[in-house]
């Protein structure tokens, strides 16, 4: 799976922190995607990938063989969003060859312009994933998410030689 489809699926996981409970995590929300995460890593093969009650989400993988004493390497990302505009679903809109003017979110009269973001002008041709207006996108740090999950995937075929991985995904 590509890293954008995994970014797809993890955005509509509803998931806004509160920075007015002082729990960890600070929304119960947050346990909805690290279970999926923790299913998607045991599908992966990372078998010790589990969750605990603060909702930290983690797993190793083993190094390849002969790498077993290379430095151990961290890959971490934060599955909250902001609360933000996280009142209904969020609807993820791919805009492909992106023509570099504005451009309109959705249906909400939103828009993202060059002329208030100058480097939007520099992702002309570019396919880019946005909200409809109407929500957060959720892709900070959900496309770091699915990045390392990606990530995971590509080292199952085992022709990239590495030492010992550590992955966690922690509350907001």
């Amino acid at each position: 799976m590509k890293a954008y489809e995994r970014l797809l699926s993890y955005v509509k996981v509803f998931t806004p922190s509160s920075e007015e409970t002082g729990t960890s995590p600070s929304t119960q929300y947050q346990f909805n995607l690290a279970r999926l995460l923790v299913q998607e890593l045991k599908e992966l093969g990372v078998e010790d990938a589990d969750v605990d009650e603060h909702c930290y989400v983690y797993g190793h993988i083993p190094a390849t063989r002969g790498y077993e004493s290379r430095q151990k390497l961290g890959f971490i990302a934060h599955m909250d969003t902001v609360s933000d505009f996280c009142d209904h679903p969020v609807t993820p809109v791919i805009t492909p060859n992106y023509d570099g003017k504005d451009l309109a979110l959705g249906t909400s009269g939103r828009v993202l312009s060059p002329k208030m973001f100058p480097h939007l002008s520099t992702l002309k041709g570019r396919t880019l994933i946005t909200s409809d207006g109407t929500t957060i996108l959720g892709a900070d740090d959900k496309a770091g998410i699915a990045e390392i999950m990606t990530m995971i995937e590509s080292l199952n075929d085992n022709t990239i030689p590495h030492g010992p991985l550590c992955i966690a995904f922690t509350p907001g």
